[in-house]
């Protein structure tokens, strides 16, 4: 794609970054038959090639309207086009850096600031969150019964495994998955003690910085990662052989912390050693002898829905199929298992009505072939499948006890 960006533009490193990624973009489509969105919408403003020439209209000079904004407020970051796209063209990159520049040049609806700010104000902090789901979930029988399954329940704190092993690893707690589902976590505490690994979970790490970042509140995010390079430091320094994440969104970001903290003189290096050290977990059970956990499945039908921050983010296919699969579980055929199941971080939240219809498809989906149970492998799709699905919806990590 041929650019004709402006000085100043290209005078900021991430201006010569997006340059860098719209002329690998070869206007091939390929991306628009596995885009959500488009998928639903049929709007080419509204598929990774035409959020492309909108981003690379902006950063050429021409004027941006919210129009422009409301299309890339619609993209899901679901990064299915990057699986799909044969020229490598990394858009979930861009499409944050255009969020970010138009963030600054249209302003948006008194409304709209309001929702987004108090969103980054409260889900980031685990006792901010954790007081708000006890507050909803006190008065969650005023509610219409269309809302009442919205509100996620409040995990109950799970005691900690408190084991010493020469094998050592880090574990990011995260800020929903610590107040919703602590079990998660602790579910991963046990499996990696019986396999002779402690598991260390740093109380100074937070949030990963992912959900200020796609809001387009970039420095906020950054210090978020910081704050975590910080805390694991010490912990890599004496050793620790990896940094396990169980929320695949959290994982796919801790994975690019490398590259979203490359100019920064004072983490780069730091950074870079914290994705290299990243792990899904499904990268780390999948690398152990797992006969001693037995087979708890015993043939039990399960539906893995397999999140776009694993499948697209992170470009892990398969592996927690085949432990689940090796744990004498059946998995049942989903169709379309490759598009979004519309919770996207804070997207349910800010685009309900795409969201919703994007549940819905995936929910008919997963259900057809008549599993007892849904399974995945992100916090924020567990809540928002569980919001409309007939069976339990668990980490699969949870079939593993």
């Amino acid at each position: 794609m041929q650019t004709r960006m402006t000085e100043q533009v290209l005078a900021s490193a991430e201006g010569r970054e997006a340059e860098q990624i719209l002329r690998a973009c070869v206007h091939c489509g390929f991306c628009t038959a596995t885009c959500p969105t488009y998928q639903l919408l049929g709007d080419e403003l509204d598929s990774p090639r035409g959020r492309i020439y909108l981003i690379k209209e902006m950063l050429e000079g021409e004027q941006v309207t919210r129009k422009t904004q409301q299309h890339l407020d619609r993209c899901l970051t679901c990064r299915s086009c990057e699986t799909t796209c044969p020229s490598g063209v990394r858009y979930g990159r861009l499409v944050d850096i255009g969020r970010g520049l138009i963030e600054q040049q249209v302003p948006r609806p008194m409304l709209q600031k309001i929702m987004r700010r108090t969103l980054r104000s409260i889900i980031p902090y685990p006792a901010r969150l954790r007081l708000m789901l006890g507050v909803a979930s006190f008065g969650k029988h005023l509610l219409p019964s269309s809302l009442k399954k919205k509100v996620p329940p409040l995990g109950k704190a799970q005691p900690s495994v408190r084991s010493d092993h020469a094998r050592r690893m880090l574990v990011l707690d995260g800020c929903v998955q610590s107040v919703a589902t602590p079990q998660t976590n602790a579910v991963l505490a046990g499996l990696l003690d019986r396999l002779g690994i402690a598991l260390i979970a740093e109380a100074a790490a937070g949030c990963c910085g992912a959900m200020s970042y796609h809001l387009a509140a970039h420095d906020e995010g950054l210090d978020f990662m910081r704050r975590n390079v910080d805390a694991w430091w010490p912990h890599v320094e004496q050793g620790a052989e990896a940094i396990v994440v169980t929320a695949s969104g959290c994982g796919t970001t801790v994975k690019e912390y490398g590259e979203l903290l490359a100019h920064d003189t004072r983490y780069a290096v730091k950074a870079a050693r914290i994705s290299a050290l990243a792990r899904d977990v499904s990268e780390v059970l999948a690398a152990e002898d797992l006969t001693t956990l037995g087979a708890p499945g015993q043939g039990r039908r399960i539906a893995f829905h397999s999140p776009c921050t694993l499948q697209h983010g992170q470009q892990i296919v398969g592996k927690v199929e085949s432990i689940l699969l090796k744990a004498g579980y059946e998995l049942t055929p989903v169709a379309d298992a490759h598009l979004c199941c519309g919770s996207a971080g804070t997207y349910s939240v800010l685009e309900p009505e795409i969201s919703r219809q994007l549940l819905n498809n995936k929910l008919d989906n997963l259900n057809a072939g008549g599993p007892e149970m849904i399974a995945t492998a992100n916090i924020g799709c567990q809540l928002h499948l569980a919001t409309g699905a007939d069976v339990p919806v668990v980490h699969w990590l949870e079939l593993l006890q």
